[in-house]
């Protein structure tokens, strides 16, 4: 009987590929290197030979409602993804770094808006070159499988951040949220460039500009970080920052 994983990537995989019908040429280096790459490095060699499109600060790469043509790959810079609230507020759903990839989904139609916060550099991969390449590599799908179930991780720890936790917690979840990725990297963890600003930082964790700037001061000021410049960051005790995330100190905002 097949597991409940392999179940969940075989969902996940259909849900991918439904829709998109088009027989279009792989990328060459992906087809030669196929059979001894894993699914990462699939993954970056389908995208090696696609188109890149450079993108200037608070220029958009796509918008809510647009037709879903193209999944992005971030060679350099930053994005943020993000929703316009009815009553016209922002709230950013996430950040994409270099090597992140943006735009994965099962609809036809975007369901956020992707705004560059720094000049960047995309690769553009055809929705229907990867949905072929998927439906004749199970490693591959897999890879996919994986990063949207981050993708839903992120989301999780987003919904419980904005219902949950002080404002505070929120911060030192996100700084410690940098400092986990750049070590899944092997980048450095102790000193994060945030790259976005406070607005965008705000507008992700559901508080005030005011807040996040005071809670940094806060941060600083009891020895937790230290600011060099306004989007550089470094972590001076990561296992403090870390217990306030979890909620293990007590709450004094």
């Amino acid at each position: 009987m097949p597991s409940k994983l392999t179940d969940d990537k075989a969902r996940i995989g259909n849900m991918l590929i439904s829709g998109y019908s088009e027989s279009t040429s792989f990328n060459p280096s992906y087809r030669q290197s196929e059979q001894s790459l894993n699914g990462q490095d699939r993954l970056s060699a389908l995208f090696s030979g696609t188109p890149s499109r450079r993108v200037q600060a608070k220029d958009h790469v796509f918008c809510e409602g647009d037709m879903l043509r193209h999944v992005y790959r971030v060679e350099a810079g930053l994005i943020c993804t993000y929703r316009m609230m009815p009553d016209g507020r922002r709230q950013v759903m996430g950040f994409a770094f270099p090597g992140d990839i943006v735009a994965l989904g099962t609809g036809t139609d975007h369901n956020t808006s992707a705004q560059a916060i720094r000049p960047t550099r995309l690769r553009c991969l055809p929705v229907a070159v990867l949905c072929e390449a998927m439906r004749n590599d199970a490693e591959l799908t897999a890879t996919l499988y994986e990063a949207l179930a981050e993708e839903l991780r992120n989301a999780r720890e987003l919904l419980l951040s904005v219902c949950q936790r002080s404002a505070a917690e929120r911060v030192a979840a996100f700084l410690s949220a940098l400092a986990q990725r750049n070590e899944r990297r092997g980048l450095d963890s102790s000193n994060i460039d945030l790259g976005m600003t406070r607005t965008d930082i705000a507008d992700f964790l559901g508080l005030t500009i005011e807040t996040v700037s005071r809670t940094f001061t806060k941060f600083r000021i009891t020895g937790l970080i230290d600011i060099a410049q306004c989007t550089a960051i470094r972590i001076v005790d990561r296992s403090g920052l870390e217990r306030l995330a979890a909620g293990n100190v007590s709450r004094n905002d």
